[in-house]
């Protein structure tokens, strides 16, 4: 898990070794102090040598600023090491998850990738700003002071080693205790993002329902959840505290005890026994090796914090895209004609959930090929091969002549245009947006696609025309006017292969009509696969499939499968209701 994650700290590195560099450099300028300040007592206040006094106090203050100099560097290049290692890391994150398959992301929810790159960052970044200052500055400061007092006084020094085993049964009992609570409170920051963003996105509906006491309830609770388990493990946490106060104030205590008599027995004779100074001195050194110890324990206890966070950022990481580019990708796909041969499909890999069975289909290019069937039909799940968003589970699948495993994935892609069932559009202007198809397209071209899709009319009705702005997710479009900028996204692309996934379903059947003419009209040598609901969106095309139960019901022309297939009958005249159909675009 360290390993995977220290990838990440790349062109940090110099700032990740510098800060624990000043730190050491800081250590032994606060370690020297106390030997200075023994000897100022000693033998300049003790003896009243004014000359001694001036010398030493100069070189104190002379110790103190450097001291200072290197504390302040040491923060420095800690935050620029901890931001930069933060940064990298999510830039790993977000790059992984955009060469992640359909079938990767299904298996994380956006919530839960959101949080991981917010929140589970964070921590990781906090708890590496504390180990490379933190986590060197306490063992470097416990060793040097440890050896400092025993050169002051051996036996008195004895002291603080019996703190130890004290402070390490309490350490291990709060690391174990609190790990599990935090990777849990992790799970539930999860689900608390997707109770927001579900909210969020649905909030016409939540207030069409008037449902908004229902929403608050459901945050409520799962925001108690994670206050009760926060509390607890914080509870838990807050134990070391006390449990370092408690060994602190002992080791004084009897630092100052045994000191004390011994001054007075020996006379105060810094050689034979100890003197005023060597006593400060040994506290000093009390306190700095107590302090490395709550040093330390604060760093475990971050550790444990960001623990559960490093596990959930180091998934992201290692997660592999299951669709990969074999040895010698071939990066030119030659036509649109398609070839499903004993297609199966499963969601799950598994044989016995298979949602696409024995998929037999030949289709040519510049063939316009209609889909329909029933909800739970397969109809997405047969298109959505073809782009390879999945592999095929069983049977080859052939494009241009070649199986779809043996192109270059992006190179595939780039030659098929999907329009899904669920539209998207980002934040920016029209033009931004469209533009997602072919970056460099022109004004010209973009004007001719969104004509082809029937865009232009409404388009030319805003004040801003192809400038306007869109709100993130098309929210001041509506869903008519969204598919049919998605429609010219596509087109812009000028694809081998473009499949509508019920895009035109929130258009006027006029307007779906005029799209399909400008269809067979202006790009008929582009293979179209048109996924509907409504009869009149693919009865002129070139071939119909009807599916059923992920199985292909029957393969025909729409006068065809009228005359032979039941199920395009039972929806034909359902739509129809014995009245003639609209001819005038056909």
């Amino acid at each position: 898990m360290i390993k995977e994650l220290m990838k990440s700290i790349r062109e940090y590195k110099k700032d990740s070794i510098m800060s624990p560099l000043m730190v050491t450099m800081e250590v032994i300028m606060e370690v020297i102090i106390p030997v200075l300040m023994a000897r100022l007592i000693d033998f300049g206040i003790e003896t009243q040598n004014l000359g001694y006094i001036w010398k030493m106090g100069i070189l104190l203050a002379v110790t103190a600023m450097i001291s200072l100099m290197f504390g302040v560097l040491s923060g420095k290049y800690a935050a620029k090491a901890s931001a930069g290692f933060a940064k990298n890391l999510r830039k790993d994150m977000y790059y992984n998850v955009q060469n992640f398959s359909f079938s990767n992301i299904d298996k994380f929810s956006t919530a839960s990738i959101v949080t991981r790159l917010t929140t589970d960052v964070t921590n990781v970044q906090n708890a590496y700003q504390m180990i490379i200052r933190m986590a060197v500055r306490a063992p470097i400061m416990l060793l040097f002071s440890m050896v400092m007092a025993f050169q002051v006084n051996a036996e008195m020094s004895l002291i603080f080693l019996g703190t130890a085993p004290v402070l390490a049964v309490g350490l291990f009992f709060i690391m174990t205790h609190a790990h599990p609570i935090f990777e849990r409170v992790f799970r539930t920051y999860d689900k608390l993002n997707n109770v927001v963003q579900e909210n969020l996105h649905g909030i016409r509906v939540v207030k069409s329902y008037v449902r908004e006491e229902h929403e608050i309830e459901k945050f409520e609770k799962i925001s108690t959840s994670i206050y009760d388990d926060f509390s607890l493990a914080e509870k838990l946490i807050a134990f070391n505290m006390p449990l370092m106060q408690l060994c602190v104030y002992v080791c004084m205590l009897l630092v100052s005890w045994f000191g004390a008599k011994l001054i007075v027995s020996t006379g105060n004779d810094p050689v034979n026994g100890m003197s005023t100074g060597q006593l400060m001195s040994l506290i000093t050194y009390a306190m700095q090796i107590l302090m490395s110890l709550m040093m330390l324990s604060m760093v475990i206890v971050m550790i444990t914090i960001s623990r559960a966070s490093m596990e959930r950022i180091v998934e992201i990481l290692k997660e592999e895209s299951d669709l990969k580019n074999g040895p010698s990708p071939v990066t030119e796909v030659k036509d649109g004609s398609v070839v499903f041969d004993h297609v199966s499909f499963s969601y799950t890999g598994k044989k016995d959930k298979m949602c696409l069975k024995d998929i037999n289909l030949n289709i040519r290019s510049g063939e316009t090929i209609g889909v329909i069937g029933g909800t739970g039909a397969a109809k997405t799940s047969l298109v959505q091969l073809i782009p390879r968003l999945y592999d095929v589970t069983e049977g080859r699948l052939l494009v241009g002549g070649l199986d779809t495993r043996e192109y270059d994935i992006e190179a595939l892609r780039d030659q098929v245009a999907m329009v899904l069932q669920k539209n998207v559009l980002f934040s920016g202007t029209i033009k931004e947006n469209l533009r997602w198809g072919d970056a460099s397209a022109s004004e010209e071209e973009l004007v001719r696609v969104c004509k082809l899709a029937q865009a232009d009319d409404f388009i030319q009705t805003f004040p801003d025309k192809y400038d306007t702005y869109i709100e993130q997710g098309g929210s001041n479009v509506s869903g008519g006017q969204k598919q049919r900028l998605c429609i010219a996204r596509a087109l812009l692309k000028k694809p081998k292969i473009l499949i509508l996934d019920d895009s035109t379903s929130a258009v006027d059947t006029r307007t779906d009509a005029m799209i399909r003419k400008a269809f067979r009209e202006e790009i008929p040598d582009t293979t179209k696969f048109i996924i509907a609901q409504r009869i009149s969106s693919v009865q002129d095309a070139d071939r119909i499939i009807v599916m059923d139960k992920g199985e292909v019901s029957a393969v025909g022309t729409h006068e065809q499968l009228l005359q032979t297939n039941k199920i395009y009958q039972e929806v034909y005249y359902s739509q129809v209701k014995g009245g003639s159909e609209d001819e005038t675009f056909r």
